[in-house]
């Protein structure tokens, strides 16, 4: 987990440290390539709580999406349709399911942790 934040962490600095602007022809790969990379945090994250992390599984994954997604992407200008859209929204509907995932794991870790201050010794 701790790759993952520091991953998180290392971008945000670098984003707002440097005057990088990007083309507009490529906004549409960068906001793939976000989504693709929160994704693979996020998962990170929930496969850490789940006790599943895997260090090889995290980064191959990181890389085979954000590949995957900027192929989409590339394939779709060429033939002249909106694939990104499609990257786009199987990322979203994987970030809000992982995000969903850790809200519950951590509330019941939260709900067992009370549970377990409030039983009289």
């Amino acid at each position: 987990m701790w790759l993952s934040i520091l991953g998180l962490i290392l971008g945000i600095s670098l984003g707002l440290l440097t005057d990088i602007q990007i083309p507009p022809e490529y906004a549409n790969y960068l906001s793939i390539a976000v989504l693709a990379s929160l994704d693979t945090l996020f998962g990170g994250i929930r496969a850490h709580l789940q006790q599943v992390y895997d260090d090889k599984v995290f980064v191959s994954g990181f890389f085979f999406n954000i590949i995957l997604a900027a192929g989409l992407a590339f394939l779709g200008v060429h033939l002249g349709v909106d694939l990104y859209l499609a990257a786009i929204f199987a990322f979203g509907v994987r970030l809000f399911q992982n995000i969903a995932v850790i809200r519950r794991i951590i509330l019941a870790k939260w709900a067992e942790k009370k549970h377990v201050s409030e039983t009289p010794s």
